[in-house]
């Protein structure tokens, strides 16, 4: 896009500037790098794995190395589990991978026995169970996995289960030294028995591949078989001798993993496989569970992602019916969860223009003849329902987050079966919540865009006391970014922040780094803390200006908002942040638009290759774990905006950056992790290729063994120097000093 098109777009609403700031300029404490990496979070650790009893009389969490507990009747904590106690019982081992796994995805460490007197802890691989009523802890079972073994209580609390080398195995807890039994036992490394793969665990946000029956005989797992998966070698180049980890990853156009559903006793015995009309290699198996003892519900996606049916299946003999059945033309909204309680379906759609929650009803005697009937549209409006947190089929309510209200901050909500809403937090900001599985108790969990998280119990919706609260930052003196909103081409407006440093007044004397993500699935200006604030605080005290922006293709605004992003995966979404970069220079003289730097993380950081081979305005960029060619990214999330290569070779061709690297502008500062299993490294090294033979110089900063997060004090540290130094190298010097090459 032209600079002459950008400005086609109009109309830039300044906010009121607030400031946040305590004690005089004087006395305000410099921000570092490193610290803010090196040594912890500086605004403190909110609560660790906050978790329900079923009962819902106790709510636990990791507290600095201890397990406490909020007692619902009270509101009153209590160590519950001391640290010496705690120690052994949440040990976290494995390798690299291992470890950014459970962070990534959130794997809990421990959970509730069903009877809220005993919890399981998974440590390293061990699993442990603890007695609460006597304080004692005893090993039942070791696991020889230190990440994705996903332990389980049977629903009458008298069996665990869990995944131990890809097969399934059930354990019976009241008889004592028995080595337990696999139900469901893997032939091969390639086939996966309730265990979750890579790809569905990025990309359908799947947690768990197996559940048990209500009544505890059975379980349903999926069976996932990666044989024709073609394979990606991770070398760990830090050993004398090399090792290589092969991973299954399937790119656009390859054979998915084959899926299916089979049901096995919990004594073992022969699978009956459920007979979905799916093709197998391609289409997928989101989301699954039990109607009743008989009954399964199974929720599947077409390879395109164009069509999301619902099936009910006899438990008995794998015969299935058709319930519900969806269809968009372009793409659904990625959140493919589902609520199947009795006589009622509820999921979350935009097929009228923004994510909405639907009620569909059934007859819950009959569900083997069961077609489900919409009964109700919840929620409607110019917002959008976010997660859906509980489901009160007894009371006939549901619990979830809206941006109702303002798009650029959520609210928790309460929707009752016949459409009737109510507000359950309050107060400006994001509002993340977690309820108890019995009455109407939460954890309220608020920041905003300068306040990090403040945790609340609530009684109700004007009942909330604060629980944990972070520590101050005011000693920082941070400043609050300026809000923008820009009008695009096509009258759509675009949200950013443009965080200004203070003092600086004399036309073009400040350098300006843009800083988006610009993805799909992502929403970025919000009224939520978020950590990286502190690093644009960093770049603001060294002069510079930092700019976030939400282009079309992004998510968090309704169907047409995120589909911009179909079949267009750059060209669009540079357009929106020239424009909102030209109305920025446009209203502040300060800034140089001679001086403008970029960078990003993943898409981010493709998008920063993206328009410094289709601009020529950007002096310098950084690019962290950048796709570089879309065909080596992962097949579920490419094909649902680019379709396969075979139906969009042109899309390939133009929105692949490795295609472009001859037009480079600007000094490139390129960051890989040589252990990332989500963007792989050949993006880099293929694009530092492209550099090479088109004679264009280039900086390299690599992370032996880090994946895609990089984490860790002492890579983070090194990583944001690095960021710093290179924007103070190639866009302090005057303009006309050209670019430095």
């Amino acid at each position: 896009m032209t600079r002459a098109a950008a400005l086609l777009l109009s109309t830039v609403l300044l906010l009121p500037l607030t400031v946040v700031s305590c004690g005089a300029q004087a006395q305000r404490k410099p921000l570092t790098v490193e610290a803010i990496y090196s040594h912890g979070s500086l605004f403190g650790y909110p609560p660790d794995q906050v978790q329900w009893s079923p009962d819902g009389k106790h709510l636990t969490y990791i507290d600095s190395g201890e397990m406490m507990e909020l007692d619902p009747a009270t509101g009153r904590t209590h160590v519950l589990i001391s640290r010496a106690k705690l120690a052994p019982l949440i040990r976290e081992g494995g390798t690299e991978m291992d470890r950014d796994h459970r962070a990534r995805y959130s794997m809990p460490g421990y959970l509730w026995a069903p009877d809220s007197e005993h919890m399981l802890f998974d440590a390293d691989g061990q699993i442990w169970i603890y007695d609460l009523r006597n304080g004692t802890g005893l090993q039942v079972a070791y696991t020889e996995a230190a990440a994705g073994d996903d332990p389980k209580f049977s629903p009458d609390g008298t069996c665990i289960s869990f995944i131990r080398n890809h097969s399934l195995v059930v354990e019976q807890l009241r008889v004592a030294g028995t080595p337990g039994t696999v139900v469901a036992p893997s032939p091969d490394r390639a086939t996966l028995n309730g265990e979750v793969d890579w790809v569905y665990e990025e990309e359908l946000d799947t947690r768990s591949n197996y559940f048990w029956s209500p009544d505890s005989k059975n379980l349903a797992y999926l069976q996932t078989k990666e044989t024709l998966v073609p394979m990606y070698p991770i070398t760990d180049w830090i050993p004398t001798h090399p090792t290589v980890y092969l991973q299954p990853y399937p790119q656009p156009g390859d054979s998915n993993p084959a899926v299916r559903i089979g049901v096995v006793s919990a004594r073992g015995g022969r699978t009956v496989w459920v007979k979905l009309p799916i093709q197998a290699g391609d289409d997928y198996i989101p989301r699954f569970g039990w109607v009743n003892r008989n009954t399964l519900w199974i929720e599947t996606l077409s390879r395109d992602q164009k069509h999301r049916d619902i099936y009910f299946a006899d438990a008995g003999t794998g015969e299935f019916r058709p319930v519900l059945q969806l269809k968009d033309d372009k793409f659904f909204d990625d959140n493919y969860d589902i609520t199947v309680e009795p006589g009622s379906i509820i999921l979350t759609d935009w097929k009228d223009g923004h994510n909405d929650l639907y009620l569909y009803g059934y007859n819950p005697a009959h569900p083997e003849r069961a077609t489900a009937k919409l009964e109700r549209q919840l929620t409607r409006g110019d917002f959008e329902v976010g997660a859906v947190y509980k489901v009160d089929h007894s009371k006939r309510v549901i619990d979830y987050a809206s941006s109702e209200g303002n798009p650029l901050e959520q609210q928790l909500w309460q929707v009752s079966f016949d459409g009737k809403r109510t507000q359950l937090s309050s107060g400006a900001g994001y509002h993340e919540g977690n309820f108890s599985p019995v009455g109407g108790e939460f954890l309220d969990n608020q920041s905003t865009r300068m306040s990090p998280p403040t945790m609340r119990f609530c009684r109700s919706a004007q009942e909330c006391n604060v629980i944990w609260a972070s520590r101050a930052l005011e000693p920082y003196g941070l400043q609050a970014p300026q809000q923008l909103e820009v009008k695009a081409r096509d009258g759509t407006t675009l949200y950013a922040t443009l965080l200004l440093p203070e003092g600086a007044t004399m036309p073009a004397s400040v350098p300006l780094i843009v800083n988006p993500y610009g993805g799909p699935g992502a929403q970025s200006v919000l009224n939520k803390w978020t950590d990286s604030l502190l690093f644009d605080e960093l770049l603001a005290e060294h002069g510079f200006a930092v700019l976030h922006a939400d282009n079309r293709g992004m998510s968090g605004r309704g169907r047409a908002f995120a589909q911009a992003a179909y079949h267009d995966f750059g060209s669009v979404q540079l357009e929106d942040q020239l424009a909102v970069v030209n109305a920025a220079l446009a209203k502040y003289p300060q800034l140089d638009p001679k001086r403008l730097g970029w960078w990003g993380w993943s898409w981010g950081g493709s998008f920063t290759l993206y328009a410094m081979t289709h601009s020529d305005r950007f002096r310098a960029g950084v690019a962290v774990a950048p796709v570089t060619d879309w065909r080596n990214y992962d097949s579920i999330y490419t094909e649902r905006y680019m379709s396969q290569p075979s139906e969009f070779k042109s899309g390939y061709e133009t929105f692949s950056v490795v295609n472009s690297a001859e037009h480079l502008k600007g000094r490139l500062l390129l960051v890989h992790g040589t252990g990332d299993d989500n963007v792989h490294f050949e993006n880099t090294v293929q694009f530092v290729q492209k550099l090479i033979q088109a004679g264009i110089p280039y900086d390299l900063q690599i992370y032996p063994r880090k994946t895609h997060s990089i984490a860790g004090p002492i890579a983070r540290t090194h990583l944001y120097n690095s960021i710093l130094a290179h924007f103070e190298r190639y866009l302090k010097p005057p303009a006309t000093a050209g670019n430095d090459q």
